[in-house]
């Protein structure tokens, strides 16, 4: 505790008083102030006190991000086995196999991870108080566990998608944390206050401590569940069952042998496809392989599962402006493609057909001039046909386009009237038609065309203005004295493997007079229906005077490098008069792209650079040290200001964390204990931060610690739970591990200085003494409202108005479980404030 007291000390001469500067008020801490104060003010330093805590939490928050990065190193550790295979030359077969499992893994050195600064201030606060009890470290660990359950799980909710839910999908696992949270604090009201008030043994120490390593077996069989036949495991789907939610673990060494090659074809199968589709948005948006690349490893990354430890880590980059675990998609790309891959296909298929072309108008600057359609069919009977100008681009001035008809099969005079003209359009006008006039006979003849056709005049030296891609347009004069002939338009047809989708023209040559229809049908040659196009049969219906309708059939994916298969196409009895013309078969050859297939597969190269920049751990002392000067990790077209404040909050720190050896040396050792040790000595700093500051501001060490310092070490656990409850499939990594959570900071923050102080008090002759007081209060008021909200919990899970689901559901209902979270933790911080100064007097154990 601080010195509260200033004290004159006499001095040697009579008559000449003097203060010692050395011991005046709030001055002495573990370590802190390490500058003499005496002169401030007590504003001046509870303002810098306040201020140093929170940027030593971010200090903290970082430290633990290569402190989990080493944990990831050392829980990732596999072994070769050699198993019997016959199909194997040698008779043996060589695998790998993890040797740390999964659960045991969360359980111990991933709690210790996400617990470490608790954890260590419980420890530091007894040895610093020569083995006394204090109100700090265990005001902490309480208000702590209080935040995450009430607040954390109050965000999670309210924070799922409109009419989205998710579920905690290990409930065994979650019932056996939940029990053990609510029983470790059950267990410690019985400790402080009934079995030995006021005093803890070492029974009860040790007692306490084994609760944790209980912990972990009692998850690892539930884990595992020997007592349950493998079939049955196996068919009700619950193999492996993880805290995380890690992937599923076979139950022998054999089934993983086989099942990792099928994980990792699957994997690259889905890097492919995704590669492909955006190698098609490459092509048709102009979209970088660069982006296209990023996008395909933020969508990769969004469908993987994370596990707590995953979010967390991204949390505190994201806190610190650092290099986040997600591909940064530049934002004008986003709003354009990535967003449009994350809807369902249908929709997405919708989205195709507002795709633009090259852009003629040079970013605005010009006027482009072209014809509304590219062919035009007209009845002979309707004696003029409609040509459509427009213009786009610069419309703030006057325009001026030569028109003039070109003769084809159909000449002029004979079958149209020759037109050769200006036309103007006015400032700010889009749309001009004109009309050219069809002569109509009586005579029978087959369908002919001519052009129309779009110049510049002469005259005009605008260089602002210029013809867009239709600059020349069909017109087709039809027989319509006749139902006519239906044929393919061409006898075969090259279908190149990145169209995805081949258009057909069926044509309706001389005459169109009526409703007519053909039908047609696949048939296989070398390319097989429903493997490598979408076959089948229909019937294609034509309207009084239309000429021309297509079939189309879907084209599928391929991973053959090289690729020349095809299929037919029949026409068969037509109906309404019509009959069949001389092109009744058509071919369709499926070909690769090369020049597509070298798109996507410089897409895929790129993506598998940018994942495996994304891992957790960095590869050299260069590299952290790069990270750690360069905002959002180098990142800087997708920097923020956001990014750029919080990089320079931490730059201190990053610096100075960068030092710390990679997990890749020594299989992540060096990095675990230099991290821990790192944050131990931080842990301690934030103490004497927050003692002091307590001290200054006249406030109970046990409010400080139920407040700022629960708050402060929650935060990155706050964000990281917020953002695994809306991109996973399920609750478990946002809501389902905060009970295992909170258990272990009781077992280790509180058992092991217990078994410290006990074990120290007891070699001196004397007791160890953990006055009741209001931490007695805090853990019995804590019980009672995690009981309401596990409660509640339950509740949502069985309920149908509340969807159901642990998070998210309705609306209303969502938003009212949200707040009783929070107004659960109002009551708790309140009523243990308002009985820690006294202002309400409730006696708990003497």
């Amino acid at each position: 505790m601080a010195n509260n007291t200033t004290s004159p000390t006499p001095m040697a001469a009579p008559g000449c008083p003097m203060f010692d500067v050395t011991n005046y008020t709030c001055s002495n801490a573990l370590i802190l102030p390490i500058i003499n104060e005496y002169t401030w003010s007590a504003g001046t330093r509870a303002f810098l006190y306040l201020l140093a805590m929170f940027w030593c939490f971010l200090g903290v928050a970082l430290i633990a991000d290569v402190f989990m990065c080493a944990i990831e190193k050392i829980t990732s550790k596999t072994a070769k086995v050699r198993i019997p295979d016959q199909n194997e030359p040698d008779g043996v077969k060589i695998i790998e196999v993890k040797v740390w499992n999964d659960t045991v893994a969360n359980l111990s050195l991933l709690a210790l991870g996400t617990s470490a600064p608790e954890i260590l201030l419980s420890v530091i606060e007894i040895i610093g108080r020569n083995f006394e009890a204090g109100e700090l470290g265990p005001g902490t660990i309480v208000g702590s566990a209080a935040f995450n359950l009430l607040v954390i799980s109050a965000i999670c909710i309210i924070s799922i998608p409109e009419g989205e839910v998710r579920k905690i999908a290990n409930m065994r696992v979650f019932g056996l944390t939940t029990f053990s949270c609510i029983w470790a604090y059950v267990w410690l009201s019985l400790v402080i206050l009934v079995i030995s008030p006021g005093v803890v043994d070492l029974t009860e120490a040790i007692i306490t401590f084994l609760m944790f390593p209980g912990l972990i077996i009692g998850a690892y069989l539930i884990d595992k569940r020997p007592c349950m036949k493998k079939e049955e495991v196996v068919e009700n789907g619950m193999v492996g069952i993880s805290l995380e939610g890690y992937a599923n673990e076979p139950l022998n060494t054999e089934e993983k042998s086989e099942t990792i090659p099928v994980e990792e074809d699957k994997s690259h199968k889905n890097l492919l496809k995704l590669a492909k589709e955006l190698g098609h948005e490459s092509l048709d948006q102009g979209i970088p392989p660069e982006e296209a690349a990023k996008i395909v490893a933020a969508k990769l990354t969004e469908k993987e599962h994370h596990s707590r430890m995953w979010y967390r880590i991204n949390a505190t980059r994201s806190m610190s402006g650092g290099k986040k675990l997600v591909p940064q998609v530049y934002s004008a790309f986003k709003d354009q493609v990535y967003d449009v891959t994350k809807l369902p296909e249908e929709e997405r298929a919708e989205g195709k057909m507002a795709l633009t072309t090259k852009d003629h108008t040079a970013g605005g600057t010009k006027a482009v001039i072209e014809f509304t359609a590219a062919t035009l069919s007209v009845l002979e009977s309707e004696k003029k046909v409609r040509i459509g100008i427009r213009r786009y681009g610069k419309m703030d001035t006057p325009a001026t386009v030569r028109v003039e008809t070109i003769n084809g099969t159909a000449t002029a005079p004979e079958d149209y009237i020759h037109l050769e003209e200006d036309v103007h359009f006015a400032n700010n006008e889009q749309l001009r038609q004109l009309y050219v006039e069809i002569i109509d006979d009586n005579e029978w003849e087959p369908d002919e065309f001519f052009f129309v056709k779009l110049a510049l005049p002469e005259a005009e030296e605008n260089e602002d203005i210029v013809l867009g891609n239709i600059s020349i347009t069909q017109v087709t004069i039809i027989n319509d004295d006749e139902p006519g002939k239906l044929e393919f338009g061409k006898p075969s047809i090259i279908a190149k493997e990145s169209s995805r989708r081949v258009r057909i023209p069926v044509n309706r040559i001389n005459g169109a007079d009526g409703h007519v229809s053909v039908a047609w049908k696949t048939r296989d040659i070398t390319a097989i229906s429903g493997k490598d196009y979408q076959g089948g049969e229909g019937v294609l219906k034509f309207d009084h005077g239309e000429t021309s309708r297509t079939i189309d059939i879907e084209i599928f994916d391929s991973m053959k490098p090289e690729r020349d298969e095809s299929f037919q196409v029949d026409l068969g009895e037509c109906d309404g008069g019509a009959e069949l013309g001389k092109i009744r078969k058509t071919i369709i050859t499926i070909v690769n792209d090369e020049e597509f297939n070298g798109l996507v597969s410089r897409i895929v190269n790129l993506t598998k650079a940018n994942m495996d920049a994304l891992q957790l751990e960095d590869s050299t002392w260069v590299t952290q040290m790069k990270n750690a000067m360069n905002v959002n990790g180098g990142d800087l077209e997708n920097a923020t200001f956001i990014d750029y404040l919080l990089h320079f909050l931490t730059f201190f720190w990053k610096i100075l964390f960068a030092l710390v050896p990679p997990p890749k040396y020594l299989g992540g050792w060096p990095a675990f204990i230099l991290s821990l040790a790192v944050i131990g000595f931080m842990t301690a700093i934030i103490g004497d931060l927050a003692t002091l500051f307590g001290c200054l501001v006249d406030l109970n060490d046990s409010i400080t610690a139920i407040t700022l310092v629960a708050l402060g070490t929650s935060m990155p656990d706050t964000f990281a739970s917020k953002q695994a409850a809306v991109g996973e499939k399920t609750a478990d990594s946002s809501i389902g591990n905060i009970n295992g959570s909170n258990s272990v900071n009781v077992f280790l923050g509180l058992g092991l200085p217990w078994l410290m102080a006990t074990i120290y008090h007891m070699t001196q002759g004397t007791e160890f003494k953990v006055p009741p007081g209001s931490l007695g209060f805090s853990v019995i008021l804590y019980t009672a409202c995690a009981i309401i909200a596990i409660l509640l919990l339950i509740a949502r899970r069985f309920l149908k108005p509340f969807g159901q689901a642990e998070l998210g559901g309705p609306k209303w209902p969502k938003i009212l479980s949200a707040v009783i979270m929070v107004s659960l933790w109002v009551f708790y911080v309140l009523l243990s404030s308002l009985n820690a100064e006294n202002i309400i007097n409730v006696q708990i154990g003497g």
